[in-house]
């Protein structure tokens, strides 16, 4: 295993694109603790948003999350998590504000993207090139997918009748659903980029075959991953290549609270249609 990037991260134009990913249950922070580092890291914002939450499991998952996100951005870019000044788009996409004279710990920007889907939280981190991350559990009740499938191309929409009905059907409807969704969010467009507009042709168990773009954009251009951090949660990552810089991924597990070592996962070249 190697030494996460985050303690310190590489200095962009070493050869290496480092891309951290951090998964992180909510269990693994405490109801009191996340509350707690939370009074003291989340904006004012942020702070008005936890507060309008009716249920206590909805407000503990955004408190994990968004305390995720700030350990993670101090870890990354020597910033208090206090002082992070994280700003959004017109579409609702975070940004973290660069300070006067660029970030303290090498790269000019930094680029992150999260997700969490009831319980889970995927946190994508990427040094100057965009990144976006999308995490679906398989157990979803009674959310059926039907109405996410019909935004599909036809062609995806075919390959997912293929399989059995049920689980297997169900997780090749979600394959493809959370890397839609983390290309969209990589590019900053969201729900607004039309879900059929962009082809994946995928492998059998996990992998990308070949993508093809929107119009607007080049397939060699991103690279993108399929990770099942644990049995039934699927997680896409859709991130922005510099030839000249090969992208290295770490996977960390957990709230990053000590310096446990990553699992690093190679990123597959991505195919044109």
């Amino acid at each position: 295993m190697t030494t996460p990037s985050a303690f310190p991260v590489e200095p962009g134009g070493s050869g290496v694109a480092p891309v951290n990913l951090w998964f992180c249950p909510n269990e693994d922070l405490a109801p009191g603790i996340a509350a707690t580092l939370a009074s003291y890291w989340l904006d004012e914002h942020e702070q008005e948003v936890a507060g309008r939450f009716l249920f206590e499991r909805d407000r503990r998952q955004y408190l994990v999350a968004h305390a995720l996100v700030r350990r993670v951005l101090a870890l990354e870019t020597g910033i208090p998590e206090a002082e992070a000044i994280i700003w959004r788009s017109s579409r609702g996409r975070p940004f973290l504000q660069t300070p006067t004279g660029g970030l303290p710990r090498g790269a000019g920007t930094l680029d992150f993207n999260l997700s969490h889907a009831h319980a889970y939280n995927l946190l994508g981190v990427s040094r100057e090139l965009r990144i976006g991350v999308d995490v679906e559990r398989l157990d979803r009740g009674e959310r059926g997918l039907d109405s996410i499938i019909v935004t599909f191309s036809p062609e995806e929409q075919e390959w997912i009748a293929r399989a059995a009905p049920g689980r297997p059907r169900d997780r090749r409807a979600l394959r493809l659903w959370t890397l839609k969704e983390a290309y969209s969010k990589a590019r900053g467009l969201g729900l607004g980029l039309s879900f059929d507009a962009f082809v994946f042709t995928l492998a059998e168990d996990a992998g990308v075959l070949s993508f093809r773009p929107p119009t607007d954009d080049s397939a060699a251009r991103w690279r993108f991953l399929e990770i099942e951090p644990v049995p039934g949660v699927l997680a896409a990552v859709a991130v922005e290549v510099d030839p000249a810089r090969l992208p290295a991924v770490h996977l960390h597990h957990g709230f990053p609270w000590g310096r446990a070592a990553p699992h690093r996962i190679a990123l597959p070249e991505t195919v044109g249609a």
